[in-house]
């Protein structure tokens, strides 16, 4: 190397040692799932050549790596959407409203435009090698984060108690299944400990009136990880392409424009992404948990969750657990490895346990869940004193390839 170039390199590192570099990004990336490992139906690892049904699955694909940036002053910057984040988090749980007043008294990295992340911004940071380990099982929990970079602590009562609030509010309807000024409102959160998102209540009633102490109601609340900056990332700027797909130019993605039809286990799944020649394309594929969420329009007041003026959807109704409108990923749940991820694009079917009998709302559309790969629901009745999901097992498909 020129000695002149040297001493301008020596010259910059001493620079970023004093002073906090940030990184710019000037085209945003859609995060991969951070997925590394194959399993089978049972939950078993497994590698591609194996079974030609697992070929299709997340962590067989080259996806965008989680990539990260230590500022060195309490901020992460993800190199991927150009985000800025909070290192640590807050173990104070919160409603959202003192959540919110929370973030924008903030003044992290000299910084004083910190904000909640939508539901689409913190998903960006969920990385699917996570694993919540039952305390009796002597083996150690990794959060559903990069812990490089990313600080994260369990609930000491309860480790599976991690979600993070989003801005994202529930605006389809109200959930679970109270009456009291139009029932619950419910704000979206990433559970980093478990994996999920889902619906939570925020402290207000789906009127906006505010939860007092004499309603007699637990409000739990959530943590929070503040986020500035913004990503073009979800826009959702649809192009349709008049043969059958549609493509977001956010993302680079191109979609089927109609859903698969019919429901489908995730076996059956994976070979109808890989054996589809829509538009005379022949490298389909079952979308992962991000690419898939990324469809989610969180601001829509009705059902299903996704724009109908470009995407075509099978169902008419969606009144019961029965007209579920689930979708799968091919990304596999990493608590309970025999089940795959699927979003909801109506309502998240919830009951109060496995006793119950009637199922709500629980969760919201755009909810983010897990069923079992294959079989029967009658072979998964679950046994808790938790909500109790709705197990469909034969669920929808939305195709994804990779807009060139």
């Amino acid at each position: 190397m020129p000695k002149a170039l040297e001493t301008l390199v020596a010259a910059g590192l001493m620079s970023s040692l004093i002073f906090p570099v940030y990184a710019q990004v000037k085209a945003p990336i859609l995060p991969g799932t951070g997925q590394s490992v194959q399993y089978d139906t049972e939950g078993k690892p497994l590698t591609a050549s194996e079974s030609s049904l697992y070929t299709g699955q997340d962590a067989s694909f080259e996806a965008t790596p989680l990539r990260y940036q230590d500022n060195g002053d309490g901020t992460i910057t993800d190199l991927n959407t150009g985000l800025m984040w909070q290192k640590s988090h807050d173990t104070t749980k919160r409603n959202l409203t003192d959540s919110i007043a929370v973030v924008e008294a903030m003044t992290l990295g000299g910084h004083d435009d910190w904000r909640l992340p939508t539901i689409k911004e913190l998903y960006s940071l969920a990385d699917f090698d996570g694993e919540l380990m039952k305390p009796k099982s002597g083996k150690e929990s990794k959060p559903y984060i990069d812990t490089d970079y990313f600080d994260f602590e369990y609930d000491r009562r309860r480790p599976f108690a991690g979600a993070f609030w989003s801005s994202t509010v529930y605006i389809k309807g109200d959930v679970q299944n109270f009456t009291q000024h139009g029932g619950l409102q419910g704000g979206f959160g990433f559970n980093f400990a478990d994996g999920h998102i889902k619906s939570y209540e925020t402290g207000k009633f789906f009127d906006g009136t505010t939860i007092q102490k004499s309603d007699n109601m637990f409000v739990p609340g959530n943590y929070v990880r503040a986020v500035r900056n913004t990503t073009t990332l979800y826009d959702m700027d649809y192009v349709d392409n008049k043969d059958g797909t549609v493509t977001d130019q956010s993302t680079g993605l191109m979609w089927s424009k109609s859903d698969s039809g019919k429901r489908m286990n995730w076996v059956e799944a994976l070979e109808y992404a890989e054996t589809a020649t829509l538009a005379g394309h022949s490298d389909w594929r079952l979308p992962n948990a991000k690419e898939l969420q990324s469809l989610v329009d969180y601001e829509k007041v009705d059902f299903p969750a996704i724009d109908t003026t470009f995407f075509e959807v099978t169902p008419s109704q969606f009144e019961s657990q029965q007209d579920s409108y689930y979708f799968w990923t091919n990304t596999t749940q990493g608590d309970f490895k025999h089940t795959a991820v699927y979003v909801t694009f109506a309502q998240a079917w919830s009951k109060k346990n496995s006793d119950a009998t009637e199922y709500f709302d629980w969760h919201g559309a755009g909810a983010q869940r897990s069923d079992p790969k294959s079989g029967s629901p009658s072979d998964y009745e679950l046994a808790s004193e938790m909500a109790s999901d709705y197990i469909s097992i034969d669920n929808w498909v939305r195709l994804v390839r990779d807009a060139k």
